[in-house]
């Protein structure tokens, strides 16, 4: 998987990497989490509503929210779009930003809860949990499998990764956690009508002038193909009569080179006792025609001339006979073999058997 399509979570990972990482070289990493007492409370420190939002605060968040923003953020973008995308983002931090702030003025008056819901970690945590509610709900699986009885799909994985997030910073990550679900439920069924809110395209242009280049990997997008079937491929030998190497030395006689060229080690019982006892009392088993001519004429499901001059008869293939016994199973054998001996192939033969019994 790759950012086509989704510039707007390629800028967000790299943003969130590059404010995270300065935040811990220039030892500023206090200033980051969101904390009622004494931070707001006594200092009015306001703006740390919406700034804890873009750095965290440890790497072990870093890089659990950057592994889930690009198996999930991803798919979102391309199924908005990334004008509705960023969107979408923007009115996410602002009401997680607001939810956990009414929170905290909830939970802190409350003895038990005091210690516990005084502050959130720093970090775009409830956004994540957002993105992850539209996931889960526009998404569909790719796969599933089962693990002692439990079936599981593929998203699993993105689960499990959201979950050891959770357990970070327990209990105050599980607040910010259903906070940010809750932010999802609210976009998506549009109980505030903020879905068809759009950022200015006076933003748009700007970012794609000043930001896109930035985040461009500079080369052309690859061409996917929309084939989903594999080629067809041509056997020069078929699966029933598979070509033979011999290591036998080759005869001298013109007869006896194509006897080894066309197959001749491969043939089957059936077609050495195709060749008649008059045929092999007349004298034709010379070097030069006759029985070699008429076997390796055999061999190919060629016609050949009948003993009876009846006309010309071929030697059908067990294949054949195989697949004609299974269509017409209340047939004798004898009926079958006639109609592929007279017929050139086997769809005449099929076509001479149910005009037989019409």
């Amino acid at each position: 998987m790759s950012f086509e399509h989704a510039s707007v979570t390629k800028a967000l990972i790299v943003g969130l990497a590059l404010t995270s990482i300065t935040a811990g070289i220039f030892d500023v990493k206090h200033l980051l989490h969101l904390q009622l007492v004494p931070h707001i409370s006594k200092y009015f420190q306001y703006w740390r509503i919406l700034s804890h939002h873009f750095a965290c605060a440890n790497s072990s968040d870093l890089f659990l929210i950057e592994l889930i923003l690009y198996n999930a953020a991803v798919h979102i973008e391309r199924a908005y779009g990334s004008v509705k995308f960023a969107s979408f983002l923007v009115l996410a931090t602002a009401i997680n930003s607001i939810a956990e702030f009414l929170t905290l003025l909830l939970l802190y008056p409350i003895p038990l809860l005091r210690n516990g819901f005084n502050s959130i970690p720093a970090g775009p945590l409830a956004l994540t949990f957002t993105i992850l509610y539209q996931y889960s709900r526009l998404i569909p699986r790719a796969y599933q499998f089962k693990v002692f009885g439990v079936t599981m799909s593929d998203k699993i994985w993105v689960y499990a990764l959201a979950f050891q997030l959770t357990l970070s910073q327990f209990p105050a990550t599980l607040i910010t956690a259903l906070l940010g679900v809750f932010t999802g439920y609210l976009y998506r069924s549009d109980l505030l009508q903020l879905k068809g809110w759009r950022i200015p395209h006076r933003l748009v242009n700007l970012s794609e002038t000043w930001i896109a280049p930035v985040l461009a990997s500079g080369g052309r997008t690859v061409r996917r193909t929309n084939r989903v079937l594999p080629e067809t491929r041509t056997a020069s030998v078929s699966n029933e009569e598979d070509e033979v190497i011999t290591t036998a030395r080759t005869p001298r006689t013109r007869d006896a080179r194509n006897l080894t060229t066309t197959g001749s080690s491969a043939a089957t019982p059936r077609s050495r006792m195709s060749m008649s006892i008059d045929d092999i009392g007349s004298g034709s088993m010379n070097p030069t025609g006759g029985v070699v001519r008429q076997w390796v004429t055999e061999l190919t499901d060629a016609a050949r001339p009948s003993t009876g001059g009846e006309g010309t008869v071929r030697v059908p293939s067990d294949g054949e006979i195989q697949i004609l016994t299974g269509m017409f199973p209340h047939l004798e054998r004898s009926v079958i073999l006639g109609a592929l001996q007279r017929s050139p192939n086997i769809e005449a033969a099929a076509e001479t058997l149910l005009s037989s019994q019409s």
